[in-house]
């Protein structure tokens, strides 16, 4: 009988952590994956993830955004093993203190800083070495750039030369500053979620992972999840799972395959013909996302990343380089810099992030810019606006409705005003001064109609939805502080979208850590 103890669907950062942890302490999985193994040099090159791959990313849109001028926005999401942790610009980010303890005290026992810092400890590799705040014995491995764009080191200067503090590690004692990421990566090459959970239980009798797979909906007999149903091509299966089932399919999907299987607002399944089984509005709710606008400079000086004749020379060259060393430029994230600074006078942490890349950066890297130049993104960190997931049809191969509802909160954009504001203060400084910048998008930064406008007229996300099955500790809360979810049994979720606010930051290490402690939690479920 094609049966196991537990059923991951979906391989991302989360469930690949989930699935490599209980397979290593010998319960026996099945991992059902949409997408490929994504082992191949696209993936594995850091350089490379510049260039659109439609096999690892699903490419979601969103509805028409009103706070953004009726554009309709980009949502790329990762596809396949890894997730999005196999496409992304690797930086390690954990986010803030306050943040978890700030989950803590909306109901989320045991969720706390002090709580979650071990698990963050267990799951990294650090190459600096293990300290109150880093481990150097987990399977994901964190690493200092092997290489750095000139432009990167005048970034973190421009900011010094404003009196802004250098910050050699966002991840230690304090957030705030300016520096180098460190980065998801082992030896030049990108470290996925599941280079470092799946690929180790490889061949191994407790792991089973089909990939290709699209995921119809969780079986439910009596209350409980029971096993899930699935198919590849025109043949439907169905897998069995003696303990459960863990849904890790992300803050867009995980809601789309309860919403199929009858879990969410009542009123939406029944529009879509969907037997209601468990009425829990809060499934697609509350979508919160970083909003980012992205200041952009051409430069007279071509040490930058450039689209040129010239510049796809030395990138060519710099492939080869990786290819034979596993060093050069092609081992770039390109948000090489960046910082935290709080622009806001009542916010309780740094409220804007900054990514710094040595190349023109437009519509998400899809439209090439020629010539050289830098950008700057400035994202709002804890933003207040909050949007839904919704299906588009009763049809499990149609992307979900996402509409993520940016800048529907006037705070949103007053915050992202200051961080757009100080983001050209930085541009000025005599270190990026000295590349001969000529602004992209000149704007009267004293003029707030005219920068609301432009910023309307150009932000969008930076690729961090979550909330869209929140952790807490109501019953109209999706999941228990277990992760376990509410309304039926055999059933928890760990991915980005429990996560009841979102961090102050870069989503991928936690969403590891969640996968980390959901692991422990069906572990003591099953030994109980």
């Amino acid at each position: 009988m094609d049966e196991f103890d537990v059923v991951v669907v979906g391989g991302g950062s989360g469930g690949s952590a989930v699935a490599g942890r209980l397979a290593e302490a010998g319960k026996s999985v099945c991992l059902l994956e949409a997408g490929g193994r994504n082992n191949g040099m696209r993936i594995t090159t850091p350089g490379m993830l510049a260039i659109p791959n439609k096999a690892a990313n699903y490419m979601y849109d969103t509805v028409p955004q009103k706070g953004l001028n009726g554009r309709v926005g980009y949502q790329p999401r990762g596809k396949g093993l890894g997730g999005s942790s196999a496409i992304n610009a690797m930086v390690y980010i954990r986010g803030n203190k306050w943040d978890y303890d700030n989950w803590a005290s909306l109901g989320c026992s045991g969720w706390a800083f002090d709580d979650v810092l071990p698990y963050f400890k267990r799951a990294e590799h650090n190459v600096r070495g293990e300290n109150h705040y880093h481990g150097e014995d987990g399977p994901l491995w964190v690493s200092d750039q092997k290489y750095m764009n000139p432009g990167s080191l005048a970034f973190v200067e421009a900011a010094a030369q404003l009196q802004l503090p250098r910050n050699d590690d966002f991840n230690g004692e304090k957030q705030e500053g300016f520096g180098l990421y460190q980065v998801t990566q082992k030896d030049g090459e990108r470290w996925s979620a599941a280079r470092a959970y799946v690929e180790p239980q490889r061949g191994s009798k407790n792991l089973d992972t089909r990939i290709g797979v699209t995921v119809q909906k969780l079986e439910i007999d009596d209350g409980r999840v029971t096993g899930v149903t699935y198919t590849v091509g025109k043949r439907s299966r169905t897998v069995k799972a003696r303990g459960g089932v863990v849904l890790c399919a992300g803050a867009f999907n995980s809601p789309q395959i309860l919403m199929l299987s009858g879990i969410g607002p009542a009123g939406h399944l029944k529009e879509h013909g969907i037997d209601v089984l468990v009425d829990k509005p809060a499934v697609g709710s509350d979508l919160q996302d970083h909003i980012d606008y992205v200041s952009s400079w051409q430069t007279e000086s071509k040490e930058m990343i450039g689209s040129t004749l010239a510049g796809t020379f030395k990138m060519a060259k710099a492939l080869v380089e990786h290819r034979r060393h596993r060093t050069g430029p092609m081992t770039t994230p390109y948000a090489e810099a960046g910082g935290f600074w709080t622009v806001m006078p009542d916010a309780p942490a740094p409220d804007i992030q900054w990514h710094f890349v040595p190349a023109m950066l437009e519509d998400h890297g899809r439209t090439s810019v020629k010539g050289y130049g830098f950008s700057l993104h400035a994202c709002v960190l804890r933003p207040e606006s909050r949007g839904t997931v919704r299906l588009a049809s009763g049809d499990a191969k149609d992307a979900p409705r996402i509409d993520p509802n940016f800048l529907d909160d006037d705070r949103d954009i007053a915050t992202l005003r200051e961080g757009v504001r100080l983001s050209h203060r930085i541009a000025s400084s005599p270190a990026l001064q000295d590349f001969g910048p000529t602004e992209r998008y000149p704007v009267d930064l004293d003029d707030e109609d005219q920068l609301d406008e432009l910023i309307r007229n150009r932000a969008d996300t930076v690729y961090h939805p979550v909330g869209t099955c929140r952790m807490g500790a109501g019953d109209d809360d999706v999941v228990d502080p277990t992760l376990k979810a509410r309304g039926v049994d055999g059933l928890w979720i760990a991915d980005a979208s429990i996560m009841p606010r979102l961090v102050s930051g870069n989503t991928n290490a936690p969403s590891i850590m969640i996968g980390e402690r959901c692991a422990d939690f069906v572990k003591d479920a099953l030994a109980g």
